[in-house]
């Protein structure tokens, strides 16, 4: 069950120091044994033999195309995918680009572009805790099995309300909000498993649990698994 962790790996990153331990309490909790390889951003282009992409925090990237593409592989692909904070950026920014066309850009990595799907949230959430309310029959909320959840985000950057219409009239369910109706959970009904939170599940508790959505991701790698050489420029997190 081979899973590419999309990200310019980095020890100063605190989801990225905690993914080993999330995949030891995978094994030894849930059974789940995941064979992990970090993908730099400018090596995602193609990842078609992986049975997951979690495409991870850490933006800026150092390449956008990258991650954009790491999504569109798992949204063309049927491969199940998982995007927290700059990955949930990212997907929204290939499905804009990808599905309806739009020619929009991310305000951290494009900040002279004529027009922003993402942008600079009102308030920092940087290093913040808050409540998500999550739809009824969603994805997420059956992963989740309550209404409301206190998630942990490290982010600046969110959707511009202005095309949340459109992207929703485009076939993208927005199944996660705060308070103040601000989205922060996006899924693709009909594909296998494409979630992607603007929090990040992978900072829940001291690790030695995986937050039930990361499960739900293993699970659903695992239900795909397939056999295949590694990429190349794979590099284990063992």
């Amino acid at each position: 069950m081979r899973i590419a962790l999309v990200a310019d790996r980095s020890p100063s990153v605190r989801s990225h120091t905690r993914i080993p331990q999330i995949l030891q309490a995978l094994r030894e909790r849930e059974g789940l044994a995941l064979d992990a390889y970090w993908i730099a951003t400018p090596d995602a282009t193609d990842l078609d033999g992986f049975d997951g992409i979690w495409v991870l925090p850490g933006s800026p990237y150092i390449s956008e195309a990258g991650a954009v593409a790491a999504v569109r592989t798992a949204r063309e692909r049927g491969i199940p995918f998982l995007g927290t904070c700059g990955g949930f950026q990212h997907a929204l920014l290939e499905y804009a680009r990808g599905v309806l066309g739009l020619d929009v850009a991310h305000a951290e990595n494009d900040p002279d572009a004529r027009d922003f799907l993402l942008l600079p949230l009102a308030c920092s959430l940087a290093g913040h805790e808050g409540l998500v309310r999550l739809a009824p029959g969603s994805l997420v909320e059956q992963i989740m099995g309550v209404p409301t959840s206190v998630e942990s985000y490290n982010c600046s950057f969110g959707l511009n309300a202005g095309y949340e219409q459109r992207l929703a009239d485009g076939g993208l369910a927005f199944t996660g909000r705060a308070d103040d109706g601000t989205v922060r959970v996006a899924e693709l009904p009909g594909h296998p498993f494409f979630l992607a939170t603007l929090f990040q599940p992978e900072l829940h508790g001291d690790a030695s649990k995986a937050h039930p959505i990361i499960t739900a991701f293993a699970t659903a790698v695992a239900g795909r698994a397939v056999s295949g050489p590694a990429r190349p420029g794979a590099v284990t997190t063992a």
